[in-house]
């Protein structure tokens, strides 16, 4: 049966199932330092199917969407308990496959993909079909691009496990049935794309060619909820096999704090923000007794962490000196990144000085927070750099710290704050916002700030507090009726 849907336009027909292999090059094996003795499979959904051209979602408060350049069989007679000689014989053809996935989502279901590979979007197929009947297995080529930029190139000789031999081992646990797709894995260079990415797959068989498979990334408009499942979450594991290299994920942008969101958290202060966050559930986010070294700073930005243990001789003797964690941590902040300094609330000695602060602010960071002390701090606060703590102190380092490490989660000012998360301070202290709320909770605090002001507009003119503040039916649909005229 044909079909008009263009999910499947190059099937011709809805599959009634869609496999994908784990891992089957030997360079990605490579890239991910283990190499298994014998193929995997995950389920895919066949809405998961896209065409050519259609574009992916990457959903509100999630930043690890990655690609997957991929070659797809199209299964042609079914197949069950198939040899590997025979099995090429029951694939009637291939085409360019992008096995997208979620990595923000990929730790709760524990191997399963269900839902960090099942989007809808997550599997485009096409634009062409190449007989498999006119080409030699080992000697197809896979090649992706991003932006116009080649990132990924090889070919099947490359396989961990021959195409037949894929088709042999899944007939051995159910029939493969005509129109089934089998997504054979993707070798080393798959990485991860942001909104306004465009991704291209092209198989090529000698002289004959699927085509460009072609994927613009898209932001999504919605979150998931937290009352329904698990939310996203990101940790140290996901983002380097999402990247695939402890270097890409090092040097990737934040896209969990777009400029669009940057933008939108420098209009809402911090009390606006704390009451979204507290409707969700979320009390223990502020970072306490820490207060603007010159009034009036305000800052957006992610966090980069550093953290300080109690003093102890020897260990300030053996870490202390030389270039310790916590030169290390103000010669790696990168613009727009809030460095965070764990000091347990200790403010009998600094934690930064002038030139620590000259460093921070050369490097483009939004600001400096910290539970404990800043030794020179009028000098500090001259730099112009935010620097919120929780008091001045004189005394250096060594009294109070011994600077440990970086880049990990931290406890300052009574709450914890990971890599990452977005920070915004001013007037009434620092807020630590999850990155996967960060969109919803903006634009509702956004939203708060319009009807308050509203409010405030009739207290002045002389209307009485009750049923005004908070609105009651009727001053609300006023409310609604002024702000949609």
């Amino acid at each position: 049966m044909t079909t008009t849907d263009p999910r499947f336009a190059v099937l011709g027909a809805r599959p009634g199932k869609i496999v994908a292999v784990h891992l089957s090059y030997t360079s990605r094996a490579d890239q991910r330092g283990r190499q298994p003795a014998a193929p995997s499979y995950f389920f895919k959904p066949s809405s998961s199917l896209a065409p050519s051209g259609a574009a992916i979602e990457r959903p509100s408060g999630t930043e690890l969407l990655a690609f997957e350049g991929e070659i797809a069989l199209v299964i042609g007679e079914p197949a069950r308990w198939v040899t590997p000689d025979a099995a090429w014989s029951h694939v009637a053809s291939l085409t360019a496959a992008n096995d997208f996935g979620l990595y923000d989502l990929r730790a709760n279901d524990k191997g399963s993909n269900v839902r960090s590979k099942g989007g809808d979007g997550y599997t485009p197929l096409g634009p062409a079909l190449i007989d498999a009947r006119s080409v030699d297995p080992h000697a197809l080529r896979l090649r992706t691009w991003v932006n116009g930029d080649l990132v990924q190139d090889d070919s099947t000789a490359g396989l961990l496990f021959p195409l037949a031999q894929i088709v042999a081992d899944l007939s051995q646990h159910f029939t493969l049935e005509t129109g089934d797709v089998i997504l054979t894995g993707t070798p080393a260079g798959s990485s991860v794309v942001a909104p306004g990415d465009v991704v291209e797959v092209q198989v090529d068989a000698g002289s004959q060619s699927t085509g460009r498979l072609r994927t613009p990334v898209t932001q999504g408009a919605h979150s998931f909820d937290a009352a329904v499942g698990s939310l996203p979450a990101v940790d140290d594991t996901q983002r380097l096999e999402a990247w695939g290299s402890a270097e890409a994920a090092g040097s990737a942008p934040s896209p969990a704090l777009s400029p669009e969101l940057r933008a939108k958290l420098e209009r809402v202060p911090v009390a606006g923000l704390s009451a979204q966050l507290r409707k969700r559930g979320l009390n223990d986010v502020t970072i306490d007794g820490v207060h603007a070294l010159t009034p009036g700073s305000r800052f957006v930005g992610t966090a980069r962490t550093l953290r300080f243990v109690p003093h102890r001789e020897d260990l300030f003797a053996a870490r202390g000196g030389g270039y310790n964690a916590q030169k290390r941590a103000f010669d790696a902040v990168d613009a727009g990144e809030v460095i965070v300094i764990e000091a347990r609330g200790e403010t009998g000695s600094g934690t930064l000085g002038d030139i620590l602060a000259l460093r921070a602010h050369a490097r483009g960071a939004a600001a400096i927070v910290t539970d404990g002390g800043v030794r020179d701090a009028e000098a500090v606060a001259a730099v112009g750099i935010p620097v919120f703590t929780a008091g001045a102190h004189p005394a250096v380092l060594g009294r109070r710290h011994v600077p440990w490490e970086t880049d990990v989660a931290v406890g300052c000012g009574g709450t914890t704050v990971e890599p990452g998360d977005i920070l915004v301070g001013d007037g009434d202290g620092v807020i630590v916002i999850p990155p996967h709320l960060a969109e919803e909770v903006a634009d509702a605090a956004l939203a708060q700030e319009a009807e308050d002001a509203w409010i405030a507009r009739q207290v002045a003119s002389g209307h009485p507090i009750d049923g005004l503040f908070p609105l009651n039916a009727q001053w609300r649909a006023r409310y609604e009726a002024e702000r949609n005229a």
